[in-house]
């Protein structure tokens, strides 16, 4: 039995991966990640500028070529327009990573109703981009993996003090969005799995941005059992497990990246 080796179950030399979000906080070190791992990575932004910056930065090991896309989830045709530009400049998708995200700053005391909804998008456009690829994929005769971006939020709710009075409640359509993104990776891999499309989801824990209130991560660092922040690079390794083939019977799951927060 020819066993694979560690470096070759990892590899994903040959592949292309599109990221939607793909120039964003974490989204830049996903977008690395898979590049680094020797894929041939099509960054998604809604800014095309932002996405090019992205891909300029990017490593290429074995020479693949980076590309950048306009892709915005939240609008059908944006979505559409991308997935196609992708695939005129890369030839293939192989893998999804669903990573944008848009929302509102509004917790359960002031979100509209039209602001709940919108936000609540985010899934739709995760499901269309998801359906996408699923037919391309089986139009070609090949196996591929999707990769939902979720939350711990969507396992868990929020500790109320860690937000009052410093800044407004982590916003309950936020909640809503990450719960239905984590049992849809349930649903769809159910479906796909005899396609030979896997779809899991990754979902982060506290990752906070030079943009949070200082007072609400500290307070947030008391709720975890590592007493500390995730920061992007921590992403990269179980990405790659769920990506590639060192992942190749994993499908339906929720892989938590949250330094034990959901553990208590």
């Amino acid at each position: 039995m020819n066993e694979p080796t560690i470096s070759e179950l990892f590899d994903l030399s040959g592949r292309v991966c599109l990221i939607t979000g793909g120039s964003g906080f974490l989204g830049q070190s996903m977008s690395r990640a898979l590049a680094e791992a020797g894929a041939s990575v099509v960054v998604g932004s809604r800014e095309l500028s932002r996405a090019e910056e992205v891909v300029a930065g990017l490593p290429s090991p074995g020479g693949a070529k980076h590309h950048a896309v306009t892709l915005d989830q939240m609008d059908e045709t944006s979505l559409n327009a991308g997935f196609e530009t992708a695939l005129e400049k890369a030839g293939q998708v192989d893998i999804l990573i669903n990573n944008g995200q848009q929302g509102h700053a509004l917790d359960l005391t002031n979100v509209t109703a039209e602001a709940f909804n919108k936000d609540l998008q985010n899934a739709t456009g995760y499901f269309l981009l998801a359906r996408r690829l699923r037919d391309h994929l089986v139009s070609r005769g090949a196996s591929g993996s999707i990769v939902m971006i979720g939350s711990m939020y969507g396992v868990v709710g929020s500790y109320p003090d860690a937000y009052e009075g410093v800044c407004p409640a982590s916003p309950v359509q936020y909640h809503t969005l990450k719960g239905g993104i984590v049992h849809m990776t349930r649903h769809l891999a159910v479906y796909w799995a005899r396609d030979g499309v896997r779809v899991n989801c990754l979902s982060p824990g506290p990752f906070p941005s030079e943009q949070a209130p200082q007072a609400m991560v500290e307070r947030l660092k008391t709720k975890n059992p590592m007493r500390r922040m995730g920061v992007p690079s921590e992403l990269k390794g179980p990405l790659l497990l769920l990506v590639s083939d060192a992942g190749s019977y994993i499908t339906g799951q929720n892989l938590l990246v949250d330094g034990g927060w959901t553990a208590w």
